[in-house]
């Protein structure tokens, strides 16, 4: 390995106080949908002004202070296929076009306003595909993820702390007592159903219990609002036990990690979300690949990670939408990050058959 690719492995780590929290701040993006479904069936809405997030791009301080690494980061973003652009025109056989939205499963302001001409899409729009339909019904889906307790509970009378030493469960339980929980009443919980407590910024959660819906989810309840059909290309239960099928043990670390991050993680997501509203998604992936573990052990857990979580779903999202895009005049949305790269959706419909152009 390059001194230039450790120094940047390093430098990355210092600016998100520790490189493990990038591969949960991914987690996090890609299922916030499961974990803000969750949250809701736990707290009721209240009508308040929802609070602003703030935070800083992590980037811009690392392109200062190491331009190389820097430099080579972007490289490898420019060569990813499809890495430019959030917004896609789908063609094929003269049926009228339909489009592609790559979302971010968050209520920021920023994320809900969409380009205009996504906005102009969907309001011709006959039918609206989205990740999971279920999610136009949170009291509903929250039932649903309850009633499976063998993806949100460890079995056998296991628990968190059967996974972690004394000191990472120390810890655990001081990151998780200054958020107003204790170790002793969620450790029979899975990681990923903790990290619904502790993996988003709490002007996330804030929003998100003051009622407000994120971008897929209010897309969704449109569409029903607007008798628009409605499909969904995953089944809530599909996508939680994708996240459950990761080890336990890198999940675990990771969550460790997030609640001794505290508001720093404010500036992790807010890095995202400036690449998401630059349409520089292309970026995301290789900024975490660069800041992850060094470790033979770590490396795996990311690759398992990226294939389980990304590469897998998004063949399942292509073979699923297509005869659905077949018909026409759809309007699709479906998180960032499973556009880019050579088994992203926007590739995997052109093998499918479609022209897939991107919307300036």
């Amino acid at each position: 390995m390059t001194v230039l690719l450790h120094k940047t492995r390093l430098a990355l780590a210092d600016r998100a106080a520790d490189a493990g929290l990038w591969l949960l701040a991914a987690i996090n993006v890609l299922l916030a949908l499961s974990f803000l479904l969750v949250l809701a069936t736990l707290s009721p809405a209240h009508a308040q002004e929802p609070p602003a997030c703030g935070g800083e791009n992590l980037l811009v301080q690392y392109e200062k202070d190491d331009p190389a690494g820097y430099a080579k980061l972007r490289a490898e973003a420019d060569a990813l296929p499809n890495g430019k652009g959030i917004f896609w025109k789908i063609e094929r056989d003269g049926r009228p076009a339909s489009w592609l939205l790559g979302t971010m499963h968050v209520t920021d302001p920023r994320v809900l306003a969409m380009p205009e001409a996504a906005r102009t899409a969907y309001a011709a729009a006959s039918t609206v595909i989205v990740e999971s339909d279920e999610i136009a019904d949170e009291k509903k889906a929250g039932a649903t993820i309850m009633a499976r307790p063998d993806l949100t509970m460890f079995a056998d009378g296991k628990s968190i702390t059967d996974f972690i030493d004394k000191a990472e469960a120390e810890r655990l339980a001081e990151g998780l007592k200054s958020r107003g929980l204790s170790l002793a009443a969620v450790s029979r919980m899975k990681p990923w159903m903790i990290a619904s407590f502790v993996a988003l910024p709490a002007c996330e959660i804030a929003r998100k219990t003051a009622g407000a819906a994120f971008l897929d989810q209010r897309l969704a309840k449109d569409a029903l609002a607007e008798g628009k059909t409605l499909k969904g290309l995953e089944t809530l239960i599909e996508q939680i036990s994708a996240l459950d099928s990761l080890p336990v043990e890198p999940q675990i670390q990771g969550l460790v990690q997030a609640v001794e991050l505290g508001d720093k993680l404010t500036d992790v997501i807010e890095t995202m979300s400036q690449l998401y509203l630059a349409g520089d998604t292309g970026m995301i992936m290789p900024m975490m690949r660069a800041a992850a573990p060094e470790t033979t052990e770590d490396a795996k857990a990311y690759a398992d990670f990226e294939q389980r979580i990304i590469v897998d779903r998004n063949h399942v999202m292509a073979t699923r939408a297509a005869p659905i895009l077949a018909e026409g005049n759809v309007f699709m949305a479906v998180g960032a990050l499973h556009l880019a790269g050579p088994e992203g959706v926007v590739e995997l419909l052109r093998k499918e058959g479609f022209s897939v152009t991107a919307v300036k």
